[in-house]
């Protein structure tokens, strides 16, 4: 299976959608978050969704991916091969409730890996005031396929802050359990739905051991406990956050969010990482800015 970079620049026909008070409280709920700025809808300043509730506004194209690649040409077989790889969120504005999206894709890189070829959306939402409201790049590898070329892009990808080597010890670790029905409960209340979270008999037809905790969801997790720890409970202090998926989170188990590095200047840039019962990295290169308060 082949692929060339030459469909960057391919476009994806547009989306639209509004965000309802019931969906961003119930990304909230998914992940036990119980942040008044979710829940408290008599909060004066009114209710916002999570960062991460933005996977969920661009999940529906994601889902249905070959019928909005507008290129005839693109080998739409190939999609059958790709897992979720990284995930670059930036956030120009909050989404609120009532909030109409509109969503344009365009395909931004195609790149050589040594697993396969790493492929890059960039979705731009804008609101019905024409503003931006977050940009996000999500990386898809698609495994086994090879890139017939250098591939393109790679420079136009969003630049994430490096890191020194792991510290000896995390700033700090917090231990999350995650229940049995957690992958249910994040597919129920996101509609973010693919069936090795929730069936054991598929996920075992693909080769998993059996269900695993959504991706999205382990992030999630990650990032409500960097922003109660570190911007204070506020999620209109998150400029950006990326990361890339390591590893599976199998449900009944616990994953350990790790502050490894914290440095301030205009904001604060955090790096992070989460580790699965095994011990192994399920997120690595996790990166999140602060703005400055």
């Amino acid at each position: 299976m082949k692929i060339s970079s030459h469909f960057v620049g391919a476009r994806l026909r547009g989306y639209e959608t509004t965000a309802t008070w019931r969906d961003t409280m119930n990304y909230a709920a998914a992940l036990g978050d119980t942040n008044p700025c979710y829940l408290d809808d008599e909060r004066p300043e009114g209710i916002v969704a999570p960062p991460m509730f933005a996977v969920a506004a661009t999940w529906p194209i994601l889902e249905k991916i070959w019928e909005y690649i507008e290129d005839p040409d693109f080998p739409r077989e190939l999609l059958l091969t790709q897992v979720h790889y990284t995930e670059h969120l930036r956030f120009h504005q909050p989404i609120r409730p009532g909030d109409a999206l509109k969503i344009q894709g365009t395909i931004v890189a195609i790149m050589p890996h040594k697993a396969g070829t790493c492929i890059v959306i960039r979705f731009d939402a804008i609101n019905s005031k024409e503003s931006l409201v977050f940009t996000e790049h999500i990386g898809a590898l698609l495994r086994g396929v090879t890139c017939t070329d250098e591939g393109q892009g790679a420079g136009d990808l969003p630049q994430v802050p490096s890191s020194s080597p792991d510290e000896a010890e995390p700033v700090w670790e917090a231990v999350i359990a995650i229940d049995a029905c957690a992958p249910f409960i994040y597919d129920g209340c996101t509609n973010i739905h693919f069936p090795i979270h929730t069936s054991v008999k598929f996920a075992h037809e693909v080769g998993l051991p059996g269900i695993i905790l959504q991706g999205t969801a382990t992030l999630a997790y990650a990032v409500r406990e960097l922003i109660n720890r570190e911007g204070e409970g506020n999620p209109l202090t998150v400029d950006s956050l990326s990361c890339r998926f390591s590893g599976m989170v199998l449900p009944g188990s616990e994953i350990a969010v790790r502050l490894l590095r914290k440095m301030p200047g205009s904001g604060t840039d955090l790096f992070f990482e989460v580790i699965n019962a095994e011990g192994k990295k399920a997120l690595s290169h996790g990166y999140m800015k602060l703005n400055s308060k």
